[in-house]
């Protein structure tokens, strides 16, 4: 007497990625984030790649990831996806202090982020 099997988060001709601990503030992340949603993978990339933004990189790895389980575990057609969800969302934020005049001391905040890639598998159009 097991427990029983967790049903899919996304549909059959979808698959998702999740990057849990990104560097950076969500609002930044989320800049990102919306030079890609709407665009068909290959393109996506490709705008990643050449982002000045340094968040891309991060964006990118996980992109490429909700593309491999796409291919690997849902046999999908990799050259027919389309990105349908690019969300973000704050994670942890660690506390640090700086020191400053008269003893006195400075809360400085880092910051995490985490985003959620969904791929789906567009049928050709005529």
């Amino acid at each position: 007497m097991g427990k029983a099997k967790s049903p899919r988060r996304v549909a059959d001709n979808e698959a998702l990625s999740v990057g849990t601990q990104i560097r950076g503030s969500a609002q930044k992340l989320n800049l990102v984030a919306a030079l890609i949603r709407g665009r068909k993978v290959e393109d996506a990339m490709n705008v990643l790649a050449f982002s000045k933004k340094a968040m891309a990189v991060d964006v990118r790895k996980v992109l490429a990831s909700a593309v491999a389980n796409a291919e690997n575990n849902h046999n999908l057609d990799v050259d027919a996806l389309v990105i349908k969800e690019a969300s973000v969302g704050k994670s942890i934020s660690m506390k640090r202090w700086h020191a400053r005049g008269r003893g006195k001391s400075t809360r400085i905040v880092k910051p995490f982020s985490r985003i959620r890639i969904v791929v789906r598998e567009q049928e050709e159009e005529a």
